[in-house]
């Protein structure tokens, strides 16, 4: 027995209402609701048998590479059988072509079904062949009915199932278009089902809408067991691959590459690639280290400071956040005494990064000052440290293993938070401590 329900579904979030609205309540998009079929299935299922934690025996999470080194740090080690992972990012990111490079490690397992939505065979097959991948292990199948993919993993048993993508995916079951938030998250839940039942790696491909989120949905990340972001400028060609989230290893992690002709080549040394072309002796240049996952990366900060022509001045930040800028600079002007409401100011962070780690503080203040003075900062020196609303420099997490990191790449001195450099202990690399700002200022300008 089952009855009809409408629906009114929000196309961006998700949310449902019982009539159609102009503004989603929940997400605030305006003309996103779709008038959406549901059909409730009045049926009693049978529920789980209630089991004591005591006598769970847990079961080993083995993993298997997947013969990308970046590729297995995103996902904590490598692929965990029976999980679930969302590769998502702008289109003509890479997002297809990682995957797809990751087959040479993944047909270790055996058979893996390439189940392409939006592209032909043949064009998968050039794709493949550019990037030297050829294997009898690997089946490709032209599909975008749910039952019909199901159907065919059963029959085949692959070792590992690809979606490319879900937004072209839909059940039969559901009257809704391909790419709506019902279908997609149908679809999800039933694959990730299958994934489960059958302990198979299970790996969706899914689009970025023009906000930066996936499309159709947050609810996709509730589903799924990992999700990773491609990120990376159209005119650049190295991307970064974030883990967002990661139920088997750490969040924040990340792996860059380098997009190339060939395909994508991993970059070992990332800290390296993204100082290579650092202009020496140039006011409002300064180098910091953060910390991705696991990884310390050092990264330069560059803030141009100069006087506004309109009423209001402008405020800009490209990789860091502008509400922590506007913070920021309100420091300087009432602990430091820079005046600066008067001023155009731009930051940014190159190599197309996106950093949200508080310990960047003392980056962006310096390279201010910097650029505000018109002074440089040594080309052998870097800093690091979060700074409170008092101008105080706090101590960050993993200290040493940022000022390693630096010391690897040559760098001399370093201006650090007063509590984190009386823990380290190093002959060669001069670690001064401060505890506000204007004491760090002092020492990076006289």
């Amino acid at each position: 027995m089952s009855r009809t329900k409408i629906l009114y579904q929000c196309q961006s979030c998700g949310h449902a209402a019982p009539k159609w609205l102009g503004k989603c309540p929940d997400c605030g998009a305006w003309n996103s609701f779709v008038e959406e079929e549901r059909i409730a299935k009045v049926k009693r299922q049978k529920t789980a048998e209630p089991v004591a934690l005591s006598e769970i025996s847990p079961s080993s999470d083995s993993r298997t590479s997947t013969g990308i080194l970046e590729l297995d740090r995103t996902l904590g080690g490598g692929v965990v059988m029976g999980s679930v992972v969302l590769v998502g990012g702008d289109p003509g990111i890479g997002k297809s072509t990682l995957v797809l490079q990751s087959l040479n490690g993944l047909t270790r397992l055996g058979k893996v079904l390439y189940v392409s939505g939006e592209e032909s065979p043949e064009q998968v097959k050039l794709r493949a062949e550019r990037l030297g991948i050829a294997s009898d292990k690997i089946i490709l199948l032209p599909e975008t009915s749910l039952e019909g993919i199901i159907s065919v993993a059963q029959e085949i048993n692959p070792r590992v199932i690809i979606i490319d993508s879900i937004q072209t995916t839909f059940s039969l079951e559901l009257p809704s278009a391909p790419g709506s938030v019902s279908q997609i998250r149908e679809c999800a839940t039933k694959l990730m089902f299958h994934a489960k039942k059958h302990a198979v790696p299970l790996f969706i491909i899914g689009h970025v809408t023009k906000e930066g989120a996936i499309a159709g949905p947050k609810v996709l990340e509730h589903i799924v067991d990992t999700v990773l972001y491609f990120e990376g400028d159209r005119g650049s060609p190295f991307r970064i691959l974030r883990a967002v989230k990661n139920r088997f290893g750490p969040a924040n992690e990340i792996g860059v590459f380098e997009m190339m002709e060939s395909g994508l080549k991993e970059v070992d040394n990332p800290s390296h690639i993204f100082l290579s072309e650092r202009p020496v002796n140039v006011p409002g240049s300064v180098v910091t280290v953060s910390l991705e996952g696991t990884r310390p990366l050092l990264v330069e900060i560059q803030a141009l400071v100069t006087s506004s022509s309109f009423g209001v001045p402008r405020r800009t930040g490209l990789g860091v956040d502008y509400n922590r800028i506007n913070l920021l600079i309100a420091v300087l002007d009432k602990r430091v005494g820079m005046h600066l409401g008067g001023m155009d100011i731009f930051v940014n962070v190159v190599g197309g990064l996106r950093i949200d780690e508080p310990a960047i503080d003392m980056g962006i203040i310096a390279a201010i000052a910097s650029s505000f003075r018109n002074n440089t900062v040594g080309a052998g020196t870097f800093t690091f440290g979060e700074v409170g609303l008092s101008g105080e420099v706090r101590a960050v997490g993993q200290a040493e293993t940022r000022i390693k990191e630096a010391a690897k790449l040559g760098f001399k001195k370093g201006i650090v938070p007063v509590n984190n450099s009386q823990k380290f202990e190093g002959n060669n690399i001069d670690i001064i401590g401060v505890k506000n700002v204007e004491e760090a200022i002092e020492i990076l300008f006289y």
